[in-house]
């Protein structure tokens, strides 16, 4: 049976020989390891490297897997250029299904290297402090850029961010439920009425800001791109902290890897307080006063997300082999919301 995510090489040289200026095959296509949901290839062609970003095949979740929207928020940060922010840069999208089985977009491969584990095992105790300032210098970055002015003030809705999104990921969770799952239904119940007030605060919100989607220079401490930007819209400026700071306390896994049972301050990494002391006192905002229902609501979120993995596994159209396993970590991940729904 032939595998569903394999490219079919000829029919995409010829669209791509047709729309991308300067492209010419022959090609070969590689998928990379990464990439729970949108699968993600290496494209070595005669004119260079590119790489190539499709929605899965098969049934799909509404509203999932958005490549058309990635590669807008790319393209209006690129034109944006800001150093904090990097991205590659997209250079052609194909909304054609018929092409090779589902839509999808192309970028200019980034060089450089990318980091699994949140506890940097490669690096040194200076080395790892140097790319968790690095981080945070991003999370700052998104957190107070203006939307409107790199084009993105219509990239979602806005207000009621959080609210918004226990509902809608309430329904992703139904979409993809296998079978009961307590610490879900605790979060379900709780989540709602324990949203902060809307406080009229807009940002542009990755959605899944953590080590494994940046790639970063060979040769020092300084992100060359943020990658995976399918979960991204207009939200709230805390929520990509909470979401990255759950790596701190996910337990150790290989695939999901946490620092939740590391002795971080040996490694040089900073904790938690740390990281949301020094957010706050660089953008003027303070999640402190939220931060157990920040900290839930992206448990319960990435819950779900685990879900939709899980069944996508089950259903034989998930774009990583370790897929099944992931989504395995989805009551894993909603018992440590839960306990902080209080």
């Amino acid at each position: 049976m032939n595998d569903p995510l394999t490219l079919p090489t000829e029919a995409l040289r010829g669209w791509l020989e047709a729309h991308l200026p300067g492209f010419h095959g022959p090609l070969a296509a590689t998928k990379f390891k990464g990439g729970q949901s949108n699968p993600t290839y290496l494209i070595d062609t005669a004119s260079g490297r590119y790489v190539l970003r499709r929605k899965p095949p098969g049934k799909l979740l509404a509203s999932a897997h958005a490549v058309d929207r990635e590669f807008r928020v790319l393209t209006a940060l690129s034109a944006a250029a800001n150093p904090a922010i990097p991205v590659a840069r997209p250079l052609v999208l194909c909304t054609d299904e018929a092409v090779i089985g589902s839509m999808f977009y192309v970028m200019e491969f980034v060089a450089g290297t990318i980091r699994w584990d949140p506890a940097l095992p490669e690096l040194d105790a200076a080395g790892r402090g140097a790319h968790y300032g690095a981080v945070l210098d991003s999370l700052v970055a998104l957190a107070t850029l203006d939307v409107a002015e790199v084009g993105l003030a219509d990239f979602g809705k806005p207000g009621n961010y959080f609210a918004r999104q226990v509902v809608r990921w309430t329904e992703q969770y139904r979409a993809a439920e296998t079978e009961p799952t307590a610490a879900m239904e605790t979060l379900i119940a709780w989540l709602p009425a324990a949203a902060p007030r809307e406080d009229g605060r807009t940002a542009l919100v990755h959605g899944d800001f953590r080590i494994d989607n940046l790639i970063w220079n060979a040769d020092a401490p300084r992100i060359a791109a943020i990658v995976d930007w399918e979960l991204s819209t207009l939200g709230h400026p805390f929520a990509d902290l909470a979401y990255f700071c759950m790596a701190l306390r996910l337990p150790r896994n290989p695939v999901l890897p946490g620092l939740g049972t590391v002795d971080r301050a040996a490694l040089g990494i900073p904790d938690e307080a740390m990281l949301i002391a020094r957010f706050a006192e660089r953008t003027g905002l303070d999640p402190r006063p939220h931060w157990n229902f920040l900290l839930a609501f992206q448990f319960f979120r990435l819950a779900a997300i685990a879900q939709g993995v899980l069944k996508r596994a089950l259903q034989g159209n998930a774009s990583n082999e370790r897929a099944r396993e992931a989504g395995a970590m989805a009551r894993t991940i909603a018992e440590l919301g839960a306990a902080l729904a209080h």
